[in-house]
């Protein structure tokens, strides 16, 4: 029994080196290339702050601000997507400081779900504007796309307006106040212009989210500014993406009108190639203000499936796909940067074969029979130093987003992302092998959308007085006015109702964009009195609330000041249903407050 134990180790040893030379000198290879990225990002660090020559000369402060504004259309395309559409608009309409943007909004006919959410933040927002689609959906993400698209042609002959660029986004996306102003500058000069995108950072445990918060923190804060400074075309991230109206006229021209192609899983990325072969320049722009990456951001999947399919349909389009349709055309810049974004067919299942084999080797104490001095020995120390180099360069960029603590766990989340990686790209190789044998296809995978918490989006919001001028309340002369002449102790706002130069309807529903909560609408006959009376009287009077409606397990409440942490303990204490909170203009609450006495 002991004899066949050994024999079969031995033959697990002998199978274990007869791979590790062709691994070896794969992965070797493909860190090679990786060192090559690291070390020309270094020097453009030390380029930047030794010889003061930034890969693009920003403006100042001034001159941005100053800048003539161009007007943006911010394209969202939906499917399903009712649960996070309405807050998504709400806060990045609250968020943005830039003032002459729209949003178009594309949704299909048979998502009625979504389209009542989108019409209420139509009638909400004056510059939201639904686009439904003719055709019921779901269709690709870039069929949505052209009619947004058509749809924004339309508006601009109805209002006698043009849009001067077009900015994607997703339903939950969280975009940055300053985004607009960046894309406003630069936009002129390129006809594409990349804002980074990063994943919203969560806690520790979640690793399949980590995995997101890594991978997005090392490829917009390193690969695609390398890429840039090469002469590399940049892919489209799918959001935070702006265009230039000439370039998606080009676009147009060269395509029979499909701007964004409808048989690409991953329009996105074509279209950053597409206007490479145009001519038109590119711009990758990360730009840290304050010590905060300017940055789209969102939450990716969580689970591994979910993660899986999202990165199956990536290769899918990235790796197979955009080969088939796009060839390797272009000069040898090109025909590198295409590599590198195809060479995950090989070097993803490669990885985790390579952990595999080591996992192997610390059990069995392999390593041990190697000759360091010979060429296999020599071929694993320089792949293990060269993935200790990379290791740290992964932590690092993680780090800079996300801080030490988190990124302390990148080695392990490496691991589980090599697992990730390797199952979709055995995955996609499959589905499109099958859909090609058919004749089938390709189908597109919706990935599940979720939106952050209002506590999470409070650090990017907008001052009071910069929503009542921006969004049209009240001038500009009248906002200094006040400032000016404002008594201490009294509030912006309420000093603005004092002065007469604004109603309190209005300034509540400015102050429900600023904190992203919803303005309640209620009328006394829809109050049931025993939801009026379902906490203590002696609570509702202290923090000035009214409970209204109980739906879905949620009890709503209305009240005329902002919820803080005392306020939310004090009526936890009382009610095991969720609460969600609603402001209400002080004069509409002492009518309500009276007449359900």
């Amino acid at each position: 029994m002991g004899h066949n134990v050994l024999w079969l180790r031995d033959l697990a040893d002998q199978c274990v080196l007869w791979l590790l030379s062709p691994l070896g000198v794969c992965i070797l290879a493909s860190g090679i290339d990786d060192l090559f990225i690291d070390a020309v990002w270094v020097w453009l660090a030390i380029r930047r702050a030794l010889f003061k020559r930034p890969r693009v000369q920003l403006p100042g402060t001034d001159d941005l601000a100053s800048a003539p504004r161009k007007r943006i259309a911010i394209f969202v395309p939906l499917w399903q997507e009712h649960q996070v559409i309405g807050d998504m608009l709400a806060h990045n309409i609250a968020a943005i400081r830039y003032n002459s943007y729209d949003f178009f909004v594309g949704v299909y006919p048979n998502d009625g779900p979504t389209l009542d959410a989108v019409r209420a933040a139509e009638a909400r927002f004056p510059n939201v504007h639904i686009a439904v689609c003719p055709h019921d959906g779901p269709t690709f993400k870039a069929d949505n796309l052209n009619w947004i698209y058509q749809r924004m042609l339309l508006h601009e002959e109805e209002q006698g307006i043009r849009h001067d660029a077009v900015l994607i986004q997703d339903a939950e996306d969280i975009i940055h106040p300053d985004s607009l102003h960046w894309v406003n500058w630069f936009i002129g000069s390129y006809g594409f212009v990349q804002i980074p995108v990063l994943a919203l950072p969560t806690p520790i445990r979640r690793l399949v989210h980590g995995i997101y918060c890594d991978d997005f923190a090392e490829f917009h804060t390193r690969d695609l500014a390398v890429r840039n400074f090469l002469g590399g075309f940049v892919p489209s991230a799918g959001v935070g993406t702006a265009y230039s109206r000439d370039a998606l006229e080009a676009l147009a021209a060269a395509s029979a009108n499909r701007i964004f192609e409808p048989a690409s899983l991953v329009e996105d990325y074509e279209i950053g190639l597409r206007l490479h072969r145009l001519g038109f320049r590119q711009l990758f722009l990360p730009l840290t203000r304050r010590g905060t990456l300017i940055a789209t951001r969102e939450f990716f999947p969580g689970t591994l499936g979910s993660a899986i399919r999202q990165r199956t349909r990536w290769t899918i389009g990235i790796s197979l796909q955009a080969w088939e349709r796009n060839g390797w055309g272009g000069d040898w810049r090109q025909y590198y940067w295409l590599w590198r974004d195809r060479k995950s067919l090989v070097s993803s299942p490669v990885s985790l074969l390579t952990n595999v084999i080591c996992g192997y080797g610390i059990l069995t104490a392999m390593w041990t029979r190697i000759s360091p001095a010979g060429k296999l020995g020599q071929v694993l120390a320089a792949t293990l130093a060269i993935q200790m180099v990379r290791s740290a360069v992964r932590l690092g960029c993680s780090a800079r987003v996300y801080g030490v603590f988190f990124s302390l766990l990148s080695p392990v989340r490496a691991v589980a992302a090599n697992y990730v990686n390797s199952t979709a790209v055995c995955k996609a190789l499959w589905r499109y092998a099958f859909a090609r044998l058919r004749g089938e296809p390709l189908v597109w995978v919706k990935t599940e959308h979720a939106y952050p918490s209002r506590a999470a989006l409070l650090g990017e919001r907008r001052r009071i007085g910069e929503i009542l001028t921006g969004s049209g309340y009240i001038e500009p002369e009248v906002l200094e006015h006040a400032l000016a002449t404002q008594p201490p102790g009294v509030r912006l706002g309420e000093h603005l109702v004092s002065m007469g130069e604004l109603s309190e309807e209005d300034l509540y529903e400015a102050l429900s964009l600023q904190q992203n909560l919803p303005l309640a609408e209620i009328t006394p006959d829809a109050v049931p009195r025993r939801v009026a009376r379902s906490l203590p009287a002696a609570l509702t009077a202290k923090w000035k609330v009214l409970p209204f409606r109980v739906q879905n397990g949620r009890l709503d409440i209305a009240g005329t000041e902002l919820p803080d942490s005392d306020f939310e303990s004090a009526l936890r204490g009382h009610t095991s249903l969720e609460i969600r909170f609603h402001l209400i203009p002080p004069k509409k609450f002492h009518r309500l407050e009276h007449l359900l006495r």
